[in-house]
């Protein structure tokens, strides 16, 4: 087999190139067509697996918050902003009802995403909590009796003041 050329001609025309295909031997093609280089492909050695842990998260969540504050998602930052808790490998977001939920599943593909891009952890879950509403013991003050007595009991100086400048509050 002859060595090739280190360097060769572009042909401008049809009948250059017609003319370099016929001063080609047969020997050269098949020379030619037998250098093939052969690929060998190796995998990368596995990526170290980081958990997520609660100071993880707790870096990233406002880098998260910002991304959807910054594209105007104004529901999913509510479910953000509350207390958010990571135990063993699993993010447990509390939502308050089911539109909540909703939004919360919904958001959950992306917030998946942004943690992994965030935090560098690669396997965890989210999971979602329903949060019991707190009922208000003392009720709502809803008549002028009840607002006065309410800051009757808060501000203790009041009662003095009406008495003092002998006010009298009709109702």
């Amino acid at each position: 087999m002859s060595p090739l050329k280190p360097t060769f001609s572009i042909p401008s025309s049809l009948a250059q190139t017609k003319k370099l295909g016929e001063t080609n031997t047969p020997e050269e093609v098949l020379g030619v067509a037998e250098i093939v280089e052969k690929l060998s492909y190796t995998s990368a050695p596995p990526a170290q697996e980081i958990p997520l842990t609660q100071e993880l998260l707790d870096q990233a969540i406002f880098s998260i918050q910002e991304v959807y504050r910054n594209a105007n998602k104004n529901l999913e930052l509510t479910l953000l902003d509350q207390e958010i808790r990571v135990q063993n490998g699993e993010i447990t977001l509390q939502v308050s009802g089911s539109i909540q939920e909703d939004i919360a599943q919904k958001m959950k593909p992306e917030l998946i995403g942004l943690v992994r891009k965030f935090t560098g952890a690669s396997s965890f879950t989210i999971s979602l909590v329903q949060q019991e509403e707190v009922a208000d013991e003392k009720g709502k003050l809803y008549t002028s009796t009840d607002k006065l007595k309410f800051l009757h009991e808060k501000y203790p100086a009041l009662m003095e003041l009406q008495q003092k400048f002998d006010l009298d509050i009709d109702f």
